[in-house]
């Protein structure tokens, strides 16, 4: 995880992260499939280009503008006389080849369009990948690739329960450590959910339920020579939990 400034463009600095990322992977695995997805902040042609000569496919966010909802205008048409219809939301898949008009893009590149309208109001949406027509259509791609992204977030938004916002210190190297113990938590956190959790109620609970059944408790610790003694008051509702995960983790 990496602490950024608040005045520099969204993908600034991802290629470097990415690139050190893909070759840890590689490390491992030299023969894996890698597709990078990320909303339209990360839709660069350097990042694209990067991608392209790598080996790594890519399908990201493309930020709306008026030239391609002129190219969907149609798409756009049909959906709007399908919710007239039903009065219930409407999508229209379409795909083409664009380039940028300013130059930004170093060759054409695959965008597909979702012409969607809802609630009486269009809402066009566009992303552009190196993934292949045959292997993704466009409603595919769409909706089963890209709209993954939305779990994804869920992943982040788990860190705040493990305090990936308290930045609030002086320095930006200061709360980079923080966010650096917020990140290892988190790794600490995961690992507790796959190993430990894995045959219990908690197996796909969020960080925060973990932390306030398994973690956020009062408890007794007594430490000696030979061992360490925890002992819950018998208030706490979850016993059979705890030493459930106990056994699993100490086997």
């Amino acid at each position: 995880m990496r602490l950024r400034p608040a005045n520099i463009d969204a993908s600034a600095g991802s290629l470097t992260e990415i690139r050190r990322i893909v070759e840890q992977i590689r490390q491992g695995w030299p023969q894996v499939r890698i597709t990078l997805r990320g909303d339209s902040g990360f839709c660069r042609d350097e990042l694209m280009s990067w991608c392209e000569d790598s080996r790594v496919d890519y399908v990201f966010g493309f930020a709306r503008n008026q030239r391609l909802r002129t190219i969907i205008e149609e798409a756009l048409v049909e959906a709007a006389d399908q919710w007239e219809q039903t009065q219930k939301p409407a999508r229209v898949f379409v795909e083409f080849p664009y380039q940028t008009t300013t130059g930004s893009w170093s060759h054409p590149r695959r965008v597909v369009a979702k012409a969607e309208h809802i609630d009486g109001k269009e809402n066009p949406r566009y992303v552009v990948t190196s993934l292949s027509a045959e292997a993704w259509p466009a409603q595919k791609l769409y909706e089963e690739l890209y709209c993954g992204r939305g779990d994804m977030e869920n992943r982040i938004k788990e860190q705040f329960t493990l305090f990936a916002d308290r930045v609030s210190a002086e320095t930006l190297r200061a709360n980079q450590l923080r966010l650096y113990f917020s990140a290892l938590a988190y790794l600490l956190v995961c690992g507790l959910r796959r190993l430990g959790l894995k045959t219990t109620e908690l197996a796909t609970a969020q960080v925060v339920t973990i932390r306030l059944r398994l973690f956020k408790i009062g408890a007794l610790v007594r430490v000696t020579v030979r061992r360490m003694c925890i002992s819950l008051p018998r208030s706490y509702p979850w016993p059979d939990l705890f030493a459930a995960v106990h056994q699993a983790l100490t086997g």
